[in-house]
């Protein structure tokens, strides 16, 4: 088996390969439609209408406390989770899809879950302009405080790298995972909270809250509504960030070790 490298000096051997790979998957993704890769950008966004539309004018579970319109503490929150929705189920199936390349003992597998984050990030990316676009329309103008928007993207990307090791790996043998990667996906956006505020709606729980706060892509969604509404720093939430890294650490600790276990019978599966 060969021996394992540093990851960070193999994606930056490999940066051209990634990045024509990312950008050819993100083509094709779509080909064949006549949109193309704009139903990448429709769908999300027909997504947080609905949702805007169900929870602001019919149920309403937002807060009178909000600084914002509701609107802009939904996308806020729903588009760090977008990114962690495509990204963890494009880089769990990605062995399976790019099974070609696994089978040629030439090619670093390591780097097709990248590919597929990569590839997400395209459309992260589109939809951060969004939010910046949306919040000037109401008045909020960009500041200092949505730099910190590389450090949580930054910190998602290595914990889906974390656990897209793992989902890629068990994958390969256990198909199944996909569709309760699926379920798991409905259930966490209700859980991270997305939706709803916590603040308010688990003041009288908040064992209940800080339960939930153990998700780390909780802490991601915060971040991004800390730069762009609350205006908070990373470093004001200490102990919560040593957690969040802890886990991604550990994350990424568990996910590179599976998949070097596991990759050696890939090609005899696949």
């Amino acid at each position: 088996m060969k021996k394992r490298g540093f990851l960070p000096a193999e994606i930056w051997e490999s940066r051209k390969m990634i990045l024509k790979l990312a950008k050819n998957d993100f083509r094709t993704r779509y080909a064949g439609s006549y949109l193309g890769i704009v139903w990448a950008f429709i769908q999300p966004v027909v997504t947080v209408l609905v949702y805007w539309f169900v929870f602001e004018v019919g149920f309403r579970p937002g807060s009178n406390t909000l600084p914002v319109p509701f609107v802009l503490y939904l996308v806020a929150g729903i588009v760090p989770w977008f990114y962690f929705q495509d990204g963890l189920i494009g880089a769990t199936n990605s062995l399976i899809e790019y099974s070609y390349l696994v089978k040629k003992v030439v090619f670093n597998i390591r780097m097709l879950p990248i590919v597929k984050l990569i590839s997400a990030v395209f459309v992260h990316i589109f939809f951060v302009c969004f939010i910046l676009l949306l919040f000037c329309c109401y008045g909020y103008l960009p500041d200092l405080y949505d730099l910190q928007l590389l450090y949580y993207l930054a910190g998602l990307s290595l914990l889906l790298l974390g656990l897209s090791y793992v989902t890629s790996a068990v994958v390969v043998f256990f198909r199944d995972l996909s569709q309760m990667i699926s379920i798991a996906l409905q259930i966490g956006i209700w859980l991270t909270p997305i939706m709803w505020v916590a603040q308010d709606r688990l003041v009288r729980y908040p064992l209940l809250h800080q339960i939930l706060k153990l998700n780390p892509v909780y802490y991601i969604v915060t971040g991004y509504r800390d730069a762009f509404i609350y205006k908070h720093w990373f470093w004001e939430r200490p102990l919560w960030t040593v957690y969040f890294w802890c886990v991604t650490a550990g994350m990424f600790w568990l996910g590179r070790a599976m998949f070097e276990r596991l990759r050696v019978h890939f090609a005899d599966v696949l």
